[in-house]
């Protein structure tokens, strides 16, 4: 797929999430009904998707207003086009190199679409948060709102935690270089690990089918941490959801677990 293809099918995946299907479904069925695309393709797709998602209010309001009157907290272009227009103008790029009409690419932009957007109508919709939420959120982190807020509108990285019952958290980091897997050291926790490159190869590597690391965040590490464990303790997690947070716990000391 080009580009301008991979835009396109973000365009309609997208259209199928505003009109209320859940986003796995919408991009799980595109996948069924387009085999020809190459994991690359699914991929980027994926990113193209999520990425909108997450900067719905800023990319509709760059995207500029082509569904007709708006209401509530709802602006600028809530359509699938819309977001991916506004997409493009948030990372800079020159949205007719995509919006052509050739191949399999969006249709070339219209008069009004071409059109330079309005300013933000707020931090919250420049900063991706809702309206209702803005002032308890920007109140509570002070100095930090922008920078959270900042951090919210990007993929979340991706964190190990390295099974010191199997092995060296060195040598868990040897290990997945092997595979393509480029880790670092985490500080949050003497388990942790921060992928900075083939996050997307972990699922099916040999490190992780082995059981050498499991993918948990790092804060869900430091909290692990800073629990008494000993030898002997029976534990009962009342929140155990995956079981991420049990499996760290086991790894740190000879205990009984339970959960609701």
């Amino acid at each position: 797929m080009t580009p301008a293809a991979r835009q396109q099918a973000a365009i309609e995946i997208l259209d199928l999430i505003l009109d209320g299907e859940a986003a796995e479904k919408a991009l799980t069925s595109w996948r069924r009904r387009n085999r020809y695309a190459g994991s690359k393709d699914r991929a980027a797709v994926r990113d193209h998707v999520f990425s909108a998602l997450r900067c719905r209010r800023s990319f509709a309001a760059l995207g500029g207003a082509q569904t007709g009157e708006q209401t509530g907290a709802q602006t600028g272009a809530q359509t699938g086009r819309g977001l991916v227009l506004g997409a493009l103008r948030a990372e800079g790029v020159d949205p007719e190199t995509v919006f052509s009409g050739q191949g399999y690419g969006p249709a070339a932009l219209s008069e009004d679409e071409s059109q330079e957007p309005a300013a933000f109508a707020s931090d919250a919709e420049r900063l991706d948060i809702p309206d209702w939420i803005w002032p308890s959120f920007s109140e509570s982190l002070g100095k930090d709102t922008e920078a959270a807020a900042q951090a919210l509108q990007s993929r979340a990285p991706v964190h190990l935690r390295a099974n010191l019952l199997r092995t060296p958290r060195a040598a868990a980091i040897e290990a997945r270089a092997e595979e393509g897997i480029i880790c670092a050291p985490h500080p949050a926790s003497d388990t942790a690990l921060d992928v900075s490159q083939g996050g997307r190869k972990v699922r099916n590597s040999d490190c992780f089918a082995d059981g050498l690391v499991e993918l948990q965040d790092a804060a869900s590490q430091a909290v692990v941490d800073q629990l008494p464990l000993v030898d002997g303790m029976r534990v009962l997690d009342f929140c155990a959801g995956g079981g991420g947070k049990s499996l760290a716990m086991a790894g740190r000391a000879k205990i009984d677990l339970f959960g609701p």
